[in-house]
């Protein structure tokens, strides 16, 4: 093998599979929908404690997989290299909110459709896929659950508590209940009628009521 030879390799006739317009027009539209997919997690974010690195994730998880998919497009030879070189990557972060395991499937087929040529599939399936999480995501609020901590002195004022508790809301679900000397502390899952919350002030006045507490929690219970 000459020096010459070794200019004349695959990986130089490789360079121009995919051509830089191509590859500029590509990795544009990407970020652009990879912002639009980070403005409606943003927007439809209801967890506890929102992170600003995931929705940059977003964004470059689109373009990311742009990038790859462009490559894997203009040679067959890499894209059976690269599912060989993906099979091994672990990725070792939970997942707290299921909704965020959808948009990040989101991101990686918005990346894959828009790499394969298909803009029009893309920007028109991303809209409506945005939309309809923010019609989910905003409707009937009052909806979600609650969770009423109640500590009362005895039996009696228990079942006083609680039947009052249940003709204020729509649903009541005791979860859990720790019975001591002088004490006893109910934890109720509670599904509101609307937004007004006065009913737990009425609720800490009832004769033999402690303290009632209110707490909004996103429906898993850990008992």
């Amino acid at each position: 093998m000459t020096f010459n030879d070794i200019f004349k390799s695959s990986f130089l006739e490789n360079m121009t599979g995919v051509s830089v317009v191509d590859m500029a027009v590509a990795l544009i539209l990407a970020f652009g929908l990879g912002m639009f997919i980070f403005l409606v997690y943003k927007k439809t974010f209801s967890g506890v404690m929102y992170s600003s690195g995931f929705g940059v994730t977003l964004v470059a998880l689109t373009m990311i997989t742009t990038l790859v998919i462009l490559a894997v497009t203009s040679n067959v030879v890499l894209s059976l290299g690269m599912v060989g070189a993906l099979s091994i990557v672990r990725f070792r972060t939970a997942i707290k909110e299921p909704l965020d395991i959808a948009f990040l499937f989101w991101a990686i087929a918005a990346g894959i459709v828009l790499a394969a040529g298909l803009i029009v599939l893309a920007v028109v399936g991303s809209g409506m896929i945005g939309l309809m999480l923010l019609v989910m995501a905003n409707k009937k609020p009052y909806l979600n659950p609650y969770i009423v901590v109640l500590r009362c002195q005895n039996h009696d004022s228990e079942q006083q508590a609680v039947g009052f508790l249940r003709k204020q809301v729509q649903r009541c679900v005791v979860k859990s209940k720790c019975a001591e000397m002088d004490s006893i502390e109910l934890n109720m899952e509670i599904r509101m009628k609307g937004d007004d919350t006065d009913f737990i002030n009425t609720l800490a006045e009832l004769p033999g009521v402690s303290s009632a507490v209110l707490v909004s929690y996103n429906g898993e219970y850990m008992g």
